[in-house]
């Protein structure tokens, strides 16, 4: 540690944002540069924060065992290479977790217990933009092939660091992807000014190089037959994530105008990527309300924002958080504060404590506004409010209420059993009743967070190439039946 009092001396900082005004007129990250590059001229004082504390408890609060007090060391020592080597130890994909993780690490920092924890985040996500713009990010081709094979059906989080894993320890693996390129959700789910896709082209190429096969336009379940690809292969990952969205049962559902939040992103995305966006809702000129949130529901307002909405307005039942941390959410647990999303300070409302009623139409059968009323959110459970419902005009309206788990079509052909929730049912080494099947990420967990899709990802790995191998060398960071501190799923 260069300054052991840093953490007191040196206030939190991040890097600033571009101007909202250049930002809305088109879809780059929002950060100037990429968050990384933004981030290099005052990383070095913000790594120097880290405590080194005894018990690193950072460590609880990150599924993938990040060793952060060693690379937030290293930083400060400008000791780059030695910090990429120790983030790539525990973790695939840094660059997409320091863009997309909403950091329970951070709340789980010692630091955190009386002042502004240390900016784990913004160290890791400089640390793997350096490498890779430092072109020390490069293949690592596995010493000897095994023979044996491994088809990974979908190429989200989890799917990708399953497929790198095994191919670094030598069997050949292939990624299957319905879609025309990888990435699951990280390809067209997340917006353009969240995460370029060019982050996500940079690691696929260097996995390519690798020697992973990914096999687009191939919808398993549909292109090709669940039980064509258990014979063609020694093991099969499902890692397809819980795509199918949570919808609601209120009157007037029906309506032209009313979608779900994911039948909106995706032709949005594509038309920022300027590719073919069959499909595309364009909420120019329009009223849109967002029912939800949550990062979706952010999601959503950034891209009504860039497309030229006339107003927006963004429902959610519940109070809203506080900025501090609630007594009955103790340190080290990720608490329910209230977080600003690069979106929300472009511009829309948030109306808190709303709970939708009906939609409203009119004589041609489209959505024209909801009506909602307040409501009083205690154990789960809302009770209206009487008196305060009122009808807010919508020409659109975009449902980011989560999802509920994985799609059927390829469960049913693989024969695999389900749990109560219609998720994967697997048992401690990610393995399904069928033979030779296994499944990760939110497929068998339920929607969570990006770490924990990759963490489950390399620990479905492990216990794959163990079956294939008679033994394995790869880490097992968590096992299925592991929760989060505070339930950070």
């Amino acid at each position: 540690m260069g300054d052991p009092k840093a953490f007191m001396t040196t206030p939190a900082a991040h890097a600033d944002r571009r101007p909202v005004a250049e930002r809305v007129n088109d879809w780059h990250e929002v950060y100037p540069g990429g968050p990384g590059r933004a981030l290099l001229p005052i990383i070095h004082q913000q790594a120097s924060r880290c405590m080194d504390c005894g018990i690193a408890f950072c460590h609880t609060g990150c599924p993938l065992g990040n060793l952060i007090p060693e690379w937030n060391d290293l930083v400060m020592r400008d000791d780059w290479d030695g910090a990429l080597d120790r983030l790539h130890a525990t973790n695939n994909f840094p660059e997409f977790t320091g863009r997309l993780c909403p950091a329970p690490c951070e709340s789980a920092c010692v630091v955190a217990i009386s002042r502004d924890p240390v900016t784990i985040k913004n160290v890791e996500v400089a640390i793997i933009d350096k490498g890779f713009a430092d072109r020390r990010v490069v293949p690592q081709q596995p010493n000897w092939h095994t023979g044996r094979t491994v088809a990974v059906i979908g190429s989200g989080p989890a799917g990708l660091a399953a497929a790198q894993q095994l191919t670094r320890a030598g069997h050949t693996v292939a990624v299957f992807e319905r879609d025309n390129a990888p990435g699951g959700l990280l390809r067209y789910g997340i917006p353009e000014f969240k995460m370029e896709k060019s982050v996500l082209d940079r690691r696929i190429r260097q996995m390519k190089d690798e020697g992973t096969n990914f096999r687009c336009n191939v919808e398993v379940g549909s292109t090709i037959s669940g039980t064509q690809v258990r014979e063609r292969y020694d093991a099969v990952i499902v890692a397809t994530g819980a795509t199918v969205a949570r919808d609601v049962d209120l009157p007037g559902r029906e309506l032209t105008g009313i979608h779900l939040a994911m039948d909106y992103l995706v032709p949005a995305n594509r038309a920022a990527l300027g590719a073919d966006a069959p499909g595309l809702i364009d909420a120019r000129g329009k009223n849109v309300i967002i029912i939800g949130g949550g990062d979706t529901g952010a999601d959503c307002l950034g891209t009504a924002i860039r497309q030229g909405a006339a107003s927006i307005t963004q429902l959610d039942h519940n109070l809203r958080p506080g900025t501090e941390r609630r007594e009955d959410e103790p340190w080290p647990m990720h608490p329910r504060i209230f977080r600003v999303a690069s979106a929300n300070e472009e511009g829309g409302e948030q109306v808190h404590r709303a709970s939708t009623v009906e939609f409203v139409g009119d004589e041609s059968g489209r959505v024209s506004g909801l009506t909602v009323i307040d409501v009083v959110r205690e154990n789960r459970v809302n009770t209206p409010v009487p008196g305060t419902e009122r009808v807010i005009p919508a020409d659109l309206v975009l449902l980011a209420l989560g999802y509920t788990g994985p799609e059927t079509a390829v469960l049913d052909q693989l024969g695999v059993s389900r749990t109560a929730r219609g998720l994967v049912e697997r048992d401690s080494t990610y393995a399904t009743d069928v033979p030779g099947v296994f499944a990760c990420g939110d497929a068998g967990r339920g929607q969570s967070l990006i770490v924990w899709a990759i963490a489950e990802g390399r620990a479905c790995a492990a216990e794959v190439d163990e079956l294939l191998s008679g033994s394995t060398k790869l880490p097992k960071p968590v096992r299925p039946s592991d929760v989060a501190i505070g339930a950070v799923l």
